[in-house]
């Protein structure tokens, strides 16, 4: 059974905790992982910085344009992502981008995510009807492909979503991009409610997360909160000390 399993299985809140591979310095990534682990977080989503990064809002663009900069790579990420597990068992996904990975090689990919003990893998421009094709590929090398569902996602294609998935789902709670304003809470609890209803795995909330109230709040509905650019900001203030640690032990409270 998988690390995600294995978390998801487990009473309590989950926190997963979002961090741009490469940011703020090339070599960043592994001591801003170990101090979000230290600060409480529950599973680690490593971003892959990407030129074009559809869903992303300015802050986690902010942070993919200084990662891009600095020469990161998947090679380097991969070498990271072996560094961290060396030190952790906490379940690790990557988020990133279709196009970069196609042009990685779809096998290459999931051969290293393998070999560098990834554990899931986000995807969120996957076309769904690749996506059949690509999960089969992920399980078959014991990776959990992660898809997303959003608040316009009928019934019918969350279910088809979480069959695609099997071990776990990310519900956007906005429309729109990383980091906006949540709508009401009273919209956010229905969709919510219908996602768990409908959905056959455990699934994690993400964009416009940034406090322990919204941690708390969303575990209520859902199997964990993603917290990502608010934990970007933080970084970006270069004032504050262990601003991963800190920010992510204020958050699970």
């Amino acid at each position: 059974m998988n690390r995600i399993k294995n978390l998801f299985k487990k009473e309590g809140n989950k926190l997963v905790v979002f961090l741009t591979a490469g940011f703020p310095q090339k070599e960043s990534t592994e001591d801003l992982v170990l101090e979000a682990i230290n600060g409480g977080a529950d599973m680690i989503e490593i971003g892959i910085p990407f030129s074009d990064p559809q869903a992303d809002g300015p802050v986690i663009q902010k942070a993919s344009e200084i990662a891009l900069s600095n020469g990161i790579c998947l090679s380097d990420i991969f070498d990271q992502v072996k560094s961290i597990r060396e030190r952790t068992n906490i379940p690790i996904a990557l988020m990133g981008y279709y196009n970069p990975i196609l042009a990685y090689g779809i096998e290459k990919f999931l051969n290293d995510c393998k070999l560098s003990q990834v554990d899931g893998i986000i995807l969120p421009d996957l076309p769904l009807d690749e996506g059949t094709d690509f999960c089969k590929k992920a399980k078959k090398v014991g990776i959990s492909p992660i898809l997303l569902v959003a608040p316009n996602t009928s019934n019918e294609r969350i279910k088809l979503i979480s069959k695609l998935s099997q071990d776990l789902i990310y519900a956007v709670s906005i429309l729109g991009i990383t980091g906006g304003d949540m709508n009401s809470k009273d919209g956010l609890k229905k969709y919510l409610l219908r996602v768990k209803d409908n959905s056959e795995c455990p699934f994690i909330v993400g964009f416009g997360i940034d406090s322990n109230i919204d941690v708390n709040w969303f575990n209520k509905y859902s199997d964990g909160a993603v917290v990502g650019s608010a934990i970007i900001k933080k970084v970006l203030d270069k004032g504050l000390e262990k601003p991963v640690y800190n920010f992510v032990k204020y958050l699970k409270g």
